[in-house]
């Protein structure tokens, strides 16, 4: 379970509309993910996939702080998940690793599959979870809930012993490392159906091939690769990749200005519409766009405020606005736990229940700057909350630092950003929220909650839905709590940002996975 970090580069698009108050509940008819096609007997054996990354990691612990999204995406191609997401980010047991699993009270057995063996014939067994236990059960949620890991009845049974109830004991070991880790300068052994060719950071290039001891459907691909790429639309009019995500791309064009970036990312995208041989894939990607209200200092520090302010987005019309261009379902997020393409879904916004006529307030207005559909929100916010004596200051900040040098120094009253989404939000969402605790000068530690707004009524909901076990109970809990966060008027969703992939013609299974990720066996070219 990797932490939560700010996508600072925030996917805001669109208008905004009157004060509007509760909205009705929204249907849930986001796309989850969306790939090319093909079984995998239509796949030819043979060929090299070359896929654009952002930056090639140095290592691939994907559980340290400056993990990327393209860290993880390499370590799921050869390391073992024992929980893969399916595209609604439910946890399916993985069968290439798990016989089977299950708790009873605060046990958890593991029965892995026999056949598991790690790339230099080693068994995948009991000492690789207590490695990865001891590694990380301090300050990494889940593991530091673990009393202790043994052998069961066999050396394919592994037993862990939780020291309280944990309902989110699906999220570990997910990718599990090696006993003998993932060295820096060297490559880890693999045990997924690709394994480590070479890994070269500084050259932009991670090159995997088939792993030899991978024992269940081989790869179909000769190689995959994985290349650093900057101008990903040139390289895929020079036929130089085959798949590469384009969100980054079309939100942040090359331009001289904000003005001149929303002109050109419209640009971009028709552009990118327009390369031959390449298939646009959209869908919902696991991270939502939602406006901060500030409650730790000024007007904002009173909830009635921050509640009539919040009334007066219009979170359907900014869905539409950013979107419906794309060619996604314009789904208003009406959770913050729960995105609208997971299981358990529903729109609790209108525990809101506020209305605003007219507040008097002046408040700026934090966002990242370099974004089209970021300087897009920034300036309907100004049009839209005027005429409710409401003036907002924007104030672009750099992505580089805007976390660090802006959005954790306190100083603005609202804050447009996003952040990851996740299939355990009572764990991983619950610092998101967290009621700021005295640090030891006594002043609070907000933490990762840069509203700095909580309450131990929302705390203690998280830690219930935490330790319940029934699924149902577990979703009950999570939908109380986000009717408290709407009432507090902590902060509001806005919608899922898009995932935008462009895939060339003849590769199947790739595209936008949403919560999921490849099944990198089936890769490849279609016959």
């Amino acid at each position: 379970m990797k932490s939560l970090k700010v996508l600072a580069a925030a996917a805001l698009l669109g208008a905004l509309a009157g004060c509007s108050g509760a909205q009705a509940p929204a249907t849930p008819t986001q796309s989850a993910a969306d790939l090319t096609p093909g079984d995998r007997n239509a796949v030819r054996q043979g060929g090299t996939l070359r896929w654009a990354v952002d930056e090639v990691p140095a290592s691939l612990d994907v559980y340290q702080s400056d993990a990327t999204a393209d860290t993880s995406l390499i370590a799921h191609a050869v390391l073992p998940s024992l929980y893969r997401l399916d595209d609604h980010a439910r946890p399916v047991l993985d069968p290439d690793y798990l016989a089977g699993a299950e708790q009873v009270d605060r046990t958890v057995t593991y029965r892995l599959n026999p056949k598991a063996v790690w790339s230099d014939g080693t068994p995948v067994s009991v000492a690789d979870f207590i490695a990865q236990w001891t590694a990380l059960r301090a300050g990494h949620p889940g593991y530091d809930a673990i009393e202790s890991i043994t052998q069961g009845a066999d050396a394919h049974q592994v037993k862990v012993v939780f020291s309280r109830p944990y309902a989110d004991w699906k999220a570990l070991f997910s990718p599990l490392d090696p006993a003998a880790g993932l060295p820096a300068n060297g490559l880890p052994l693999s045990a997924g159906p690709l394994q480590l060719k070479s890994l070269d950071a500084k050259g932009g290039k991670a090159a995997l091939v088939r792993n030899p001891r991978w024992w269940g459907a081989p790869a179909k691909v000769d190689e995959l690769d994985f290349l650093t790429t900057t101008d990903r639309l040139d390289a895929l009019s020079h036929n130089q990749v085959d798949v590469a995500a384009l969100e980054g791309t079309i939100d942040h064009p090359a331009a001289g200005g904000s003005t001149d970036a929303v002109t050109t990312a419209t640009q971009t995208l028709q552009r990118a519409e327009a390369l031959h041989g390449i298939t646009l894939h959209r869908a919902a990607a696991p991270a939502f766009t939602q406006l901060t209200l500030n409650g730790a200092r000024g007007q904002l520090a009173e909830p009635a405020v921050r509640r009539a302010v919040a009334a007066c987005v219009d979170r359907a019309g900014l869905a539409k606005a950013a979107l419906a261009p794309l060619g996604l379902a314009p789904v208003a997020l009406g959770n913050h736990l729960l995105m609208a393409d997971q299981q358990g879904y529903q729109d609790n916004s209108a525990a809101l229940a506020a209305s605003a006529k007219s507040l008097r307030l002046d408040l700026s207005l934090l966002y990242p700057d370099g974004s089209a559909t970021a300087r897009r929100t920034a300036d309907a916010l100004v049009a839209q909350l005027a005429p409710y004596g409401i003036t907002v200051h924007p104030q672009p900040a750099a992505p580089a630092g805007f976390v660090h040098d802006h959005l954790a120094g306190g100083d603005w009253d609202l804050a447009l950003f996003s952040w990851p989404a996740t299939a355990f939000p009572a764990t991983d969402e619950r610092p998101l929220y967290a009621k700021p605790q005295p640090g030891p000068d006594g002043k609070p530690v907000a933490g990762l909650n840069y509203g700095g707004d909580g309450t131990d009524e929302i705390d203690q909901l998280f830690d219930k839905a935490q330790a319940t076990g029934d699924p149902a109970r577990r979703t009950a809990l999570l939908q109380q709590t986000d009717a408290l966060i709407w009432q507090l008027g902590h902060s509001v969703p806005l919608y899922q940002r898009p995932e935008v992939v462009a895939v060339r013609t003849g590769v199947a299974g790739a595209g936008a996975y949403g919560f999921g990720w490849p099944r990198y066996q089936d890769l490849g070219f279609l016959r």
